[in-house]
Formats: structure tokens, sequence, C-alpha cells
């Protein structure tokens, strides 16, 4: 009679021949597909190992079972335990595989390196989201499977069904902003409320969004600094989305003047600047005068750009070629301050006439007399009025004498 353990070899080869056979055609047939379609070397590429490793646990198991069909049923058990749960684990990774290569495929179809990639953007957030879950509905079933390989486990489960609803009780309650948190990051994704590579601006950051999980959000801010915030925060808070129907936007550069400035002059030259860039969009290029108080001119240009990287750049160069201009085209327009001081003492005082300045109640003794009216206050007597009642005085004080 021929040797088990001899036996086993050989039928473990043989089974371990024909895998490799398998292996082999598969490879052969998604390399024929691979040159006519990109998709086949992506799916090689995610699938290759977890395959070969589920082909052999299957090989090796098929060998003990043909070599030993009933023998030894001490420790057999405990071997197709062992092979079943290696089954359950290579058939997850296998799984898992395969998720990734279609959530892959379905996000290289869509690039957002471009300008209008609003819907690309979209279809990215969805999608790795849809990744996630996937991979955590597997990686929970695979687990369970394996623990219910254990004759203890099969019989604390009936229990624990028995008490599932105390026991979902008393896990929402443990895990009340953990499933916030997840429910958050599910209803910003399909509302599509944020997205992945939206420009926003919270808690007054400006960022791109870099990565949206069940649990939290990553801003890549402009300085290379990273926000992390939790999903929850984006669902009761207000917060700046600049991309969230497309990416143009417009932006204004103000600037103070003298009341010299001659704005049609500007406005010509903001044509030509916005001309000789690329920087510009061409939608909206507008230069008014928004305020004339104070004694400076206040200047508006208002331009507009697809991004905002660009409309900052724009902002920049306009703004830097509006001062150049003032300054070698119209020095006049250049804004100063007016003062006026007296000789004698340098008190600032008002620049208009003395006659010109009167006031309601200030300028003049007419005025003086009308505030007096109003407040109940001494009136105030001029010195030219002084001398005369002064002089009054004296006169009937001789005449009495």
């Amino acid at each position: 009679m021929i040797d088990p353990w001899l036996l086993f070899a050989l039928i473990l080869l043989a089974c371990l021949v024909g895998a490799i056979v398998v292996v082999a055609v598969v490879a052969a047939s998604v390399r024929a597909a691979a040159r006519r379609r990109e998709w086949a070397q992506l799916l090689i590429r995610r699938a290759r190992r977890p395959f070969r490793v589920l082909l052999m646990v299957v090989a090796l198991w098929v060998a003990f079972l043909v070599a030993f069909p009933g023998e030894r049923e001490e420790w057999m058990p405990g071997i197709n335990q062992v092979f079943t749960i290696a089954v359950i684990v290579s058939s997850a990774w296998l799984l898992i595989g395969v998720v990734r290569f279609a959530t892959d495929l379905a996000i290289g179809r869509y690039r957002i390196d471009v300008p209008d990639n609003r819907i690309a953007r979209r279809i990215r957030t969805q999608t790795l989201i849809v990744r996630r879950l996937a991979i955590a509905l597997i990686v929970i079933v695979a687990l369970g499977a394996a623990l219910l390989t254990f004759p203890a486990v099969q019989t604390l489960g009936a229990s624990v069904l028995a008490s599932a609803g105390i026991a979902s009780i008393v896990a929402g309650l443990a895990a009340q902003s953990v499933l916030a948190n997840m429910f958050a990051g599910l209803q910003l994704v399909f509302s599509e409320a944020l997205r992945v590579d939206d420009v926003v601006v919270v808690e007054g950051e400006w960022g791109r969004v870099g990565e949206i999980t069940l649990s939290y959000v990553v801003l890549d801010l402009w300085d290379d600094r990273r926000l992390v915030l939790p999903c929850t925060y984006f669902t009761t808070n207000p917060f700046q989305n600049w991309t969230r129907q497309g990416s143009e936007l417009l932006g204004s550069i103000e600037l103070d003047l003298d009341w010299r400035v001659s704005p049609t002059r500007m406005r010509e030259h903001l044509q030509r600047v916005l001309a000789e860039t690329e920087l510009w969009d061409g939608r909206a290029s507008v230069l008014q005068v928004t305020e004339a108080t104070g004694g400076l001119v206040r200047v508006r240009i208002l331009v507009t750009a697809q991004d905002a990287p660009t409309l900052f750049d724009l902002r920049c160069l306009v703004r830097e070629a509006m001062v150049d201009w003032v300054q070698r085209q119209m020095p006049t327009a250049l804004p100063v301050q007016r003062v006026m001081m007296t000789p004698d003492t340098g008190v600032v005082e008002d620049p208009a006439p003395r006659g010109e300045a009167d006031g309601l109640f200030t300028g003049s003794m007419a005025a003086q007399e009308r505030a007096s009216t109003f407040t109940q206050a001494m009136p105030v007597v001029s010195p030219d009025d002084t001398d005369r009642r002064d002089d009054s005085t004296g006169e009937s004080q001789r005449s009495t004498g």
C-alpha cells in the first residue's frame, strides 16, 4: 500500500501544476486583452497576487482531502478549519483587489487636472467613499465568516442575536460621534456639498479639499499646511465653496488716489494690461470710482479669471501695473494729505476763509447767540462790543455824578 504522505506529495504536485496552468491561461488571456484595452493591465496589477494565493490554498486543501479522506480524524477537523479560514482571507483579499480595480477604472475616466472638472470631482469623491465602504464591508464579512468557523463562536452567535436590540442601543450610544461623522461624510459626498479638489475657505483658511473620509476631511492649505476637520463641521457650520458650480471667479483691486486722477486714462491702461496677459479670461473688466470722500478718490477694478490661483496672480499683476502707471504717467494723482499751518502757533486751521466758514452755531456772533438760545449758555461777547459797553457805562456814571 502506498504511503499516505507520498500520495499527498503526488496529489499536491498535480494540484499545484493544475493551479499553475490555470494561472498561466488566465494571465495569457488578460495580457492579450491588455494589448487592446488599458483596463486589463490595471486588473493584472490589482488582482494577480490574491488570485494566485487563492489557487495555491485551494490546491493544497484538495491535496489534503484526497490524500487523507477519512484517516486521522483527530487532526483533520483542525486542518479543514485552517484551510477554510485561509480560503476566506484570500477570497476577501481578491474581492478587495477587484473593488480597487473597478474604482480605479471609474476614477481614471474622469480627470481633475482640467479647467472644467466639476463632474470629475463629484465622481471621484463619491467613488472613493464607495470604495472605502465596500472594503470595510468585505473585511467585516470575512472576519465574521472566519469567526463562525469556531464552534464556540457559533454558540455565542445565537445569544448575541437574541440580545441584538440592547446591543445596538448600547453601541449606538457609545459610538454616537463616530456614527454622526460617518453619516455626515455620506451626506457631504452624495449631496455634492463638498468634493475632492474643491476650493474652500474654512475658519479663515484658503485651501483645496485633499481627502474626504467617513470621519474627517483634509484640506490642503495654500502654504502646504494640512487642516483636518470632522465631517460634522461641514454639516453644522457655514463655509465658502468657490468651485461649487464652476471654478470661474471675479476679484477686485482698490486704489486710493488723489482727486486729480483721470479714471478715463486709467481705464484705457487697464484694457492694455489685460490684453497682454493670459491670466484674464475675458469675461469682465470694470474700473469705477466707488468713493470720493475724506480727501481721496477710491478706484475699484473688477477682473475675472478661470480659477482662484489664476485670479490671485491676475489681481497682483493688475495692481502692480496700475501703481507703476500712476507713478510714471500721472504722479499728481498720488495720494497726498493737505493741511494748513499758522505761522505763529503751528495749529492746524481750516483752509477756508473765515467768512465762508460760518455755521449754524459757530463762526459768528449771530451763530453764538443762536447757540445760547438752545444751550442756555452765556453769549460770547466780542472785544469791540466790550469796549462799547465800557464806554457807555462810564458816560452814564459821569452824568449821574
